[in-house]
């Protein structure tokens, strides 16, 4: 049973939910304060994973190769059509900040934890990591739907399906890794949720979304790195 998924999507719907219901009685000033406490959270976990990587030129390779390829398939403008989409759907959800909502499908979505934690979690029964991560999506969602209003709620669509597809492929995936492949994994995904961070504090617009196809290439790079060149240095 997808436990940590099932805690990990609803998180993000009652977020949304309670976000949407007292956004309007919240200052600005206390949104962008709570803004830049959530980067700096986004930010901490991100370090948290890149302290594990085994095999550096391995993971930025895959960083650089994979943000390439994202910005030549154009995945940012599809996913910002996605979100746009996803607003359609709400009356009245018409001024809706993009870039924002970006943000918030890729932390949701594709962050290095959750994809991680439904990978463990479906090859080993342990959702602990998964039910960690809905902790702080509850609040991070009531914080983004501040601003995004209803569509927040919304996002949980796209991360079910995802993460749902991830869990009940875990048994496939997770034979397939090496330790060395998991640790370069998380810190792959560390970098980018760096750069979620930095995007949610309004330090810098990275384009965190072209960064996403970096997550699967990182597997073939880091096993490639360990079983071909480390041997030759």
């Amino acid at each position: 049973m997808p436990t940590g998924v099932i805690c990990n999507v609803l998180a993000v719907v009652l977020g949304g939910v309670l976000g949407t219901a007292g956004g309007r009685k919240l200052s600005e000033e206390f949104k962008q304060k709570l803004n830049l406490i959530f980067g700096v959270c986004a930010m901490g976990i991100g370090v948290s994973s890149i302290v594990l990587m085994q095999n550096m030129p391995a993971v930025i390779l895959a960083l650089i190769l994979g943000t390439i390829l994202g910005i030549v398939t154009r995945l940012g403008a599809r996913i910002e059509n996605g979100g746009r989409k996803l607003a359609g759907l709400i009356p009245g959800q018409g001024q809706t900040d993009n870039a924002l909502l970006v943000t918030t499908i890729v932390l949701f979505c594709a962050s290095g934890t959750g994809i991680y934690g439904t990978i463990v979690s479906g090859m080993s029964g342990d959702h602990s990591i998964l039910i960690a991560k809905s902790i702080l999506d509850l609040f991070t969602a009531m914080i983004f739907a501040c601003s995004l209003g209803m569509v927040t709620s919304l996002v949980a669509i796209p991360q079910a399906v995802i993460f749902l597809l991830l869990f009940f492929c875990a048994r496939l995936i997770f034979p397939l890794t090496t330790p060395a492949m998991i640790n370069d994994f998380k810190a792959c995904g560390g970098l980018i949720m760096l750069a979620t961070g930095l995007r949610i504090a309004k330090i810098r617009d990275f384009p965190i979304a072209d960064m996403i196809p970096a997550m699967i290439l990182v597997w073939p790079i880091s096993y490639a790195w360990s079983a071909w060149i480390v041997p030759m240095l």
